[in-house]
């Protein structure tokens, strides 16, 4: 793929990096291979995850094509970037095309980034897993490489405020490859959320403990936290989805009217 607008977006995030004054924490990455298909697997806590995720890539001149939701390809000024960036397109509702998208991206040996909770978590703990990411493997014969990111919840996520101070600690842990076959994707994906549910556990362990005291909001429940519980995120979660699917139909019932 040609690639005009990626390069100087790395540079510009880099440079934005240091004005932030951030430390990087990065572990793995030579797990990312240099050549080929790779499908790459992240937990996700937060909006800029985005920005973050590609580093895990980086060390190994590898641009990922993550896969992200449609609302941000229809988005003005969003959705133009997003292509450039040659970022793949999922339609909730219909996922078939982005699964293929994907498949091609990976056989012509791109390397794509995938979501397997789909959405944030605001537990900061793994959610439950889609099977997507296994069945996108083993479709397209590439290694899934598991990726969990750390601290990029502490600047933007969902029911805190945004906080861009300077100096905080960003951790990248790769993991090693997985070779799935899809011959059991559900077993596979519980296998994967297994293996990236440990390194959430060693980089939690491993953050600063002086920018992680014991009631940060930021922090598992389970570990010391006061994030919400899987459960009570679960609850959150619904809430959310039950006032978007009201607003979309005061939305269509307004269009309906306007007619």
């Amino acid at each position: 793929m040609r690639d005009v607008t990626y390069p100087p977006i790395i540079v510009t995030a880099k440079t934005a990096f240091r004005a932030l004054g951030q430390r990087f924490q990065m572990t793995g990455t030579d797990n990312v291979p240099r050549t080929g298909g790779v499908l790459l697997a992240y937990n996700h806590i937060g909006y800029v995850d985005f920005v973050y995720g590609g580093l895990a890539a980086n060390p190994s001149g590898r641009l990922v094509r993550f896969m992200a939701k449609r609302e941000l390809f229809d988005h003005r000024w969003v959705g133009p970037l997003m292509r450039s960036l040659h970022h793949i397109e999922v339609d909730r509702g219909e996922g078939v095309a982005s699964f293929h998208t994907a498949v091609d991206h990976l056989r012509r040996g791109e390397a794509v980034g995938i979501f397997p909770e789909a959405t944030i978590s605001r537990a900061m703990e793994l959610k439950e897993f889609k099977t997507g990411a296994v069945r996108i493997a083993a479709a397209a014969g590439v290694p899934l490489v598991p990726v969990i990111m750390w601290g990029t919840q502490r600047m933007i996520t969902k029911d805190h405020p945004r906080d861009f101070s300077r100096g905080k600690t960003i951790a990248i842990k790769v993991g090693e490859p997985m070779h799935v076959t899809g011959a059991d994707p559900v077993g596979e994906t519980a296998e994967l959320h297994a293996r990236m549910s440990r390194l959430l556990d060693e980089v939690i362990a491993e953050y600063p403990s002086a920018e992680q005291p014991p009631g940060s909001w930021w922090l598992p429940a389970s570990k010391g936290g006061s994030a919400p519980t899987l459960e009570e995120a679960a609850v959150l979660d619904a809430s959310e989805k039950r006032e978007r699917a009201r607003k979309r139909a005061e939305k269509r019932t307004k269009r309906q009217g306007n007619k």
